[in-house]
């Protein structure tokens, strides 16, 4: 099967991250370089993930928020990214489409896997999100994380049970150009 020791792409990683990112063959290439310069042994660790992530916000405190997308993005719960996740979530977060990254979204906020969304992680997540901004985001007339939340569920919370679905959840954001921005662009960078 080839020289280990070279770390190339496995051609049938390289095929399925065509078939399922944007990216071209050649992108993707240069992708795998820059993370295996990075990440030398091919996994890509929590703490690189924050330390990384946390030069996008100089003036917060990402950590919080950084073990809800890293969980996101670690699929197989094995505490570490391989390349082939680590594309995916760039390929959602930077150019999905609204859609994906809702569906990114309700995976990040659902930090139980339940399927649903409660109240109690939704307040987690806004209070991440809130450390991460710092004093980019802090005024005196802002919400707080749980009447944040409550105005969120308010919205979206279309047959009143607590929790958000995943329906819900997209639905809602899709109706509701500020919450869109809210719970997906902080979350990815561009959109």
């Amino acid at each position: 099967m080839g020289n280990k020791s070279s770390k190339k792409l496995p051609k049938e990683d390289l095929d399925f991250l065509v078939a399922n990112t944007k990216f071209t063959k050649p992108e993707i290439k240069e992708w795998y370089k820059g993370f295996m310069k990075d990440c030398p042994e091919g996994l890509l660790s929590k703490s690189k993930f924050l330390e990384v992530y946390s030069t996008f916000f100089p003036t917060g405190s990402p950590d919080q928020f950084c073990e809800h997308v890293f969980r996101s993005f670690d699929k197989d719960n094995s505490g570490r990214i391989d390349f082939k996740e680590f594309l995916l979530a760039i390929n959602i977060t930077s150019g999905g489409n609204p859609e994906q990254k809702l569906n990114w979204a309700f995976a990040m906020y659902d930090i139980d896997g339940n399927g649903t969304i409660e109240k109690g992680e939704m307040v987690e997540i806004i209070k991440a999100i809130y450390h991460m901004l710092g004093s980019a985001l802090a005024s005196p007339d802002m919400d707080s994380p749980g009447e944040r939340t409550e105005k969120i569920f308010a919205k979206m919370d279309t047959n009143s049970d607590g929790v958000l679905t995943k329906q819900e959840f997209v639905e809602g954001c899709m109706k509701d150009q500020f919450l869109y921005q809210m719970l997906t662009a902080d979350a990815g960078g561009n959109q």
